[in-house]
């Protein structure tokens, strides 16, 4: 396992675990899944050396902070648990009583890291870090982060905490780079963490579907996975694969080794079973040459999918032709 080193973070490993879908019946992670191979997962993430665990109080409205904090059990107090409040009226006293439920549910007396789950439209961060400050100040939580930031929405948040805002966990992926413009290298520049979330896109990096073989389920919702878009990306999934061979290899792990060859980026996939989650963390063993990081970047930026309105309106013109 490789580490990155956090201000008030202390070891933060580079392939930590995604806990969105613990007690998420549409994934199907329901009661079953909770008490048993949850349990076996985070046992067996800390056994490969993996230190960060994120989670939210919205994620299965509290369910998946309270079976994070029962599986981690004595080593609770040993890693980076990252939750998240969510900004409905974020402001101080609603903030510290919102810290304070995540940390029963999650039974620590203190959150490494707490973040805002998404920046809120009306409510500035002058307002909401004042309730962060004070939940620093009282040794409640370890560090601020934030989660879906543009750059200069979290540079307008460390100015109002009046100190490092260390992490944004925001959406990216080889289908989605963007982050690759702007936040990686402010996060490069001021020993900053970037935490990748949807890293494989929901599994489109796996390599396993294309124009005629679409997902069910919740995935076939997501945009991406629309015909057209299955087509657009064929190129890069394409030289996913490849690179993947040469390696021996599979796709999503060349898609989680690329972000971990950018510079300041964890990634928090998460596992379904202990099998994907030693799958995952493999990732973090391998190492790209740079030129086929630069390759997969420039595959990367040519990936141009359609907008989600007109996924919609192909997805209701191929039902009418059958």
């Amino acid at each position: 396992m490789k580490f990155l080193e956090i201000d008030g973070l202390g070891q933060v490993s580079r392939v930590g675990l995604g806990t969105w879908q613990f007690g998420s019946r549409e994934w199907g992670y329901g009661d079953g899944y909770a008490s048993g191979p949850a349990h076996a997962i985070v046992a067996r993430a800390r056994e490969l050396g993996v230190t960060l665990f994120d989670t939210a109080e919205v994620y299965g409205m509290g369910k998946s902070e309270r079976i994070l904090g029962e599986a981690l059990g004595t080593e609770r107090d040993q890693v980076v648990v990252a939750s998240k409040i969510f900004p409905i009226a974020p402001f101080p006293p609603v903030v510290r009583r919102r810290a304070a439920g995540s940390a029963r549910r999650l039974q620590l007396a203190k959150i490494p890291l707490y973040q805002i789950h998404q920046a809120n439209p009306v409510v500035p961060d002058s307002v909401t870090m004042r309730g962060m400050r004070s939940l620093l100040d009282d040794d409640r939580i370890g560090a601020v982060g934030v989660s879906n930031y543009t750059l200069q929405r979290w540079q307008q948040a460390d100015a109002a905490l009046g100190r490092p805002v260390v992490s944004n966990q925001v959406q990216f992926s080889l289908a989605k780079p963007g982050p690759l413009s702007d936040l990686v290298p402010f996060a490069a520049q001021e020993n900053r963490m970037i935490m990748a979330w949807s890293p494989l896109a929901q599994g489109l990096l796996g390599g396993r579907y294309g124009p005629d073989h679409r997902p069910g389920g919740v995935r076939a919702a997501n945009p991406l996975f629309g015909t057209e878009n299955l087509r657009r990306v064929a190129p890069l999934l394409d030289l996913v694969r490849a690179t993947a061979d040469r390696y021996d290899a599979k796709p999503a792990q060349v898609a989680l080794a690329w972000l971990l060859a950018q510079p300041q980026v964890v990634v928090i996939p998460g596992a379904s079973s202990v099998e994907q989650l030693e799958f995952n963390v493999a990732a973090a063993d391998l190492d790209l040459d740079e030129d086929s990081v630069t390759a997969l970047t420039a595959a990367a930026h040519s990936f141009d999918p359609v907008p989600a309105a007109r996924t919609l309106v192909d997805g209701l013109r191929e039902k009418a032709s059958r």
